[in-house]
């Protein structure tokens, strides 16, 4: 059976946006590695969307951004969305019922099912789908932008803690 992972990077006040603070190399390196070893993902539309950048050959890559770029397009993609009609290369729809489809995604599956996204991850913590939250905490203060989590904070138990690079320190929980 399947785990579904969420993790992302997060500023020091809970905030999670791309586009304010990116990885750095040591941690890029980690997430390749993360997908080159992932069952899957599961994203929410808006997720989903930006991360289709990785569907399309970029010039200026280098050997890092092509490793990332082959490993995801190589997993296969599920997308909730009640909006999209059609998905890109490899990656599947999901517009029924969220609790049934994810419950036989993790029946059917062995290895880790990442989740991306604060929203989707809410919807799936309501549903105690969520088998482990993965946070790279950056010392970085935004003051604003999406939260980690996207409601209340579940009840949570601390399983392991571990720096990646000099700065970043992954926290990883289970559902207390």
């Amino acid at each position: 059976m399947a785990k579904l992972v969420f993790g992302m990077n997060q500023s020091l006040d809970g905030y999670v946006d791309h586009m304010e603070f990116a990885p750095s190399p040591t941690l890029f390196r980690h997430f390749i590695k993360e997908a080159e070893e992932q069952a899957g993902s599961l994203y929410g539309r808006r997720i989903y969307e930006i991360m289709r950048y990785w569907d399309d050959e970029h010039a200026e890559w280098g050997a890092d951004e092509q490793a990332f770029a082959a490993a995801w397009r190589k997993q296969p993609k599920y997308v909730v969305s009640r909006t999209l009609t059609a998905v890109g290369p490899n990656a599947r729809l999901i517009d029924g019922d969220l609790a049934s489809a994810v419950r036989k995604l993790k029946a059917e599956h062995d290895g880790e099912i990442e989740v991306a996204g604060p929203v989707l991850a809410h919807c799936l913590t309501e549903l105690g789908l969520i088998d482990e939250y993965r946070i790279y905490l950056h010392p970085v203060v935004l003051g604003r932008g999406n939260p980690y989590f996207a409601g209340p904070r579940p009840p949570l138990r601390l399983i392991s803690h571990d720096r990646i690079g000099e700065d970043v320190v992954r926290l990883t929980y289970v559902p207390a």
